[in-house]
C-alpha cells in the first residue's frame, strides 16, 4: 500500500464512548454539526469506503458530491452508480492517489474493517468523539501509539450540538 497522494492518507470517523461507530448499518446518533464537519473536511478529496458504508448512505446522497467515491467490493455485479469500484484497499488507495488533486489527501471513511486495515498506512486521524453511551456492532480501531494528538476542537471541554449531544473533534498525526 505504498501509493499515497501528496496530501497523504487520512481516516475520519465519529465515535461514541467505547469506540462505537455504527449499529445495524447506521450511526446511532444525530449530530448535524459532525456531518457538516465531515463534508467540509472531505469535499475535494477522494473518499475510500467499503460496500456496507456505501449502502448506509441514503440513495439521494450517493455518490457523495464533490468527491471521487471509491468503493471496495469483490462483487463485480454490484451497481455503484457514480462510484469507482476497487477490489481491495491497496487498489482503492492507488485509484485515490491517481484521482487526488495536488496536495489533496485521500480520506478513508469506513467501515470498521476498512479502518482497521487502513490505519497502518494513515498519516492523519480525524476523530469526532461523542459523549454518549450507545450500543453498536461496529467499533473504531485502536489508535496506534505512534499517533500523537495534534489538536482538539474545542481546546478544552466539549461543543454542544443542536441535538443536545456533547462532542469534540480530535486530530492525530504520525
Amino acid at each position: 500500500m505504498s501509493a499515497q497522494g501528496a496530501g497523504g492518507i487520512g481516516l475520519i470517523w465519529a465515535q461514541a464512548r467505547g469506540g462505537v461507530i455504527g449499529a445495524g448499518g447506521t450511526m446511532p446518533w444525530h449530530l448535524p454539526e459532525d456531518l457538516k464537519h465531515f463534508s467540509r473536511t472531505t469535499t475535494g478529496s477522494p473518499v475510500v469506503m467499503g460496500r456496507r458504508t456505501w449502502d448506509s448512505f441514503p440513495a439521494r446522497y450517493r455518490p457523495l458530491p464533490g468527491r471521487t467515491n471509491i468503493v471496495i467490493t469483490r462483487d463485480d455485479a454490484l451497481e455503484l452508480p457514480g462510484a469507482v469500484r476497487a477490489r481491495s484497499l491497496p487498489e482503492a488507495l492507488e485509484l485515490a492517489a491517481s484521482e487526488a488533486a495536488p496536495g489533496a489527501p485521500t480520506w478513508v471513511i469506513g467501515g470498521g474493517t476498512i479502518y482497521a486495515d487502513a490505519i497502518e498506512v494513515a498519516e492523519r486521524l480525524v476523530v469526532t468523539e461523542i459523549d454518549l453511551d450507545v450500543d453498536g456492532d461496529t467499533t473504531a480501531p485502536e489508535i496506534p501509539e505512534d499517533f500523537a494528538l495534534r489538536s482538539a476542537e474545542p481546546a478544552e471541554g466539549w461543543h454542544v450540538s443542536a441535538s443536545g449531544l456533547r462532542y469534540r473533534i480530535l486530530t492525530y498525526t504520525r
